[in-house]
């Protein structure tokens, strides 16, 4: 299939993810048996529709989707040609943002409806026919948008392997052994695709020595975990990991116990932002699951968000660990609709990790001290191919 999506207006006030859309997009013409069609998808503005509308149907004013099938331009003897153009939609997303808040739905919802709408037209449905013709048209937009939930599927989701463990048990006695960076190789050699550390303002595991090496060593991605701390940001700057994953610092905590609050420090936070973005270093930024923070991270210009997954692990009761859950694929579904790219991690061990990694909006896991825990006792290759094989196996178990 041919499919040409293209956002030719691209608002202040949101972020369109033409990436998603285009998924979406795919599915719905795999279930219409359209796989061999072309179809143009233009989103524009509401000045540029009203314009469209006014010319093709005689109405000023704007709309939300306008369909312009192929055949319809075509003469009787070109139209029985075999052509395999479904033709043109063109949705306003000024309409579709306006709609999106009215009828309580997400951005990306409204759009992904209004995209089925429009090929719906383009191949004979019309809702204004009659009332039986409008009911039969709104079942099929139902059937194609479960299907789409259903079937939408991201690559499968990635391991990333934090080894400031093994930093710290080498630093527990003040030696040179174990070494994380030999431990990162392993982790590679056995499926990771991803190294994570975290250099602390304290230095109480990872060493700057240790980023340098990583840096020259690591052949997957090195995402360096950091506070924003002047120190740590030159740092930063001048190893040039992969990426870097913003997370809040207490020099009392033994490890990270909750999410970065983006929302009261937007400001010093988008600086930084800044300072990696001008670098060509991506930002991700360690946060709670709650919409606030993930609008706020969105804001600022994030590339991704990391959901702190810690509730939902250390929950102690089956209901409790349940309502965590949903707070995360609320999270997730609300920041890949935005724009934003997901990761997860903290807490997440071999027993609790598949529910989360079977979801289709989370690209990596950064897991760290359950592998190396289970490393003690097994080896840490095989404890690595444990829990690949758990992710990998995640998607047909939920």
């Amino acid at each position: 299939m041919n499919i040409n999506l293209h956002a030719k207006y691209q608002p202040a006030y949101c972020r369109v993810n033409t990436r998603l859309l285009y998924q979406n997009t795919v599915h719905v013409l795999k279930s219409l048996r359209l796989t061999h069609q072309s179809l143009s998808i233009l989103l524009i503005d509401d000045e540029e529709i009203r314009s469209i509308n006014h010319h093709y149907r005689h109405i000023d004013k704007a709309t939300n989707v306008l369909s312009f099938p192929f055949n319809e331009a075509l003469d009787t003897i070109v139209s029985t040609l075999p052509v395999n153009e479904l033709g043109d939609v063109f949705i306003s997303i000024d309409t579709a943002y306006r709609e999106a808040q009215e009828y309580n739905q997400s951005f990306h919802e409204r759009l992904t409806w209004l995209i089925i709408h429009g090929i719906l037209h383009l191949i004979g449905y019309d809702h204004e026919r009659s009332p039986e013709d409008a009911l039969t048209m709104f079942n099929k937009e139902q059937d194609l948008l479960t299907y789409i939930h259903t079937q939408r599927r991201c690559p499968m989701t990635k391991l990333a392997i934090n080894v400031d463990h093994v930093a710290t048990i080498r630093q527990a006695r003040g030696i040179n052994k174990p070494d994380p960076v030999a431990a990162a190789a392993i982790c590679e050699l056995a499926g990771a695709e991803g190294i994570v550390v975290h250099l602390r303002e304290d230095r109480r595991h990872i060493q700057e020595r240790d980023v340098r090496l990583l840096r020259e060593t690591v052949t997957t991605k090195l995402n360096l975990e950091m506070g924003a701390n002047k120190e740590i940001i030159k740092i930063a700057l001048a190893t040039k990991p992969e990426m870097v994953t913003l997370v809040p610092e207490k020099r009392q905590e033994l490890t990270t116990e909750g999410g970065l609050d983006v929302a009261s420090q937007k400001k010093k936070l988008a600086k930084t932002i800044e300072k990696f973005m001008a670098a060509g270093i991506p930002v991700s930024l360690f946060v709670d699951p709650v919409p606030k923070q993930i609008k706020a991270a969105h804001d600022i210009g994030a590339t991704f968000v990391e959901l702190h997954t810690g509730a939902y692990c250390d929950a102690p009761t089956e209901y409790e660990q349940e309502v965590e859950f949903d707070q995360i694929v609320t999270a997730a579904e609300k920041a890949f609709q935005m724009g934003l790219r997901v990761n997860a991690g903290h807490g997440l061990d071999f027993h609790n990790t598949a529910p989360v990694a079977a979801l289709d909006t989370i690209e990596e896991l950064s897991i760290g001290h359950s592998i190396i825990s289970r490393a003690v006792f097994t080896g840490l290759d095989q404890a690595v191919r444990d829990m690949k094989e758990i992710i990998q196996n995640a998607s047909s178990m939920y």
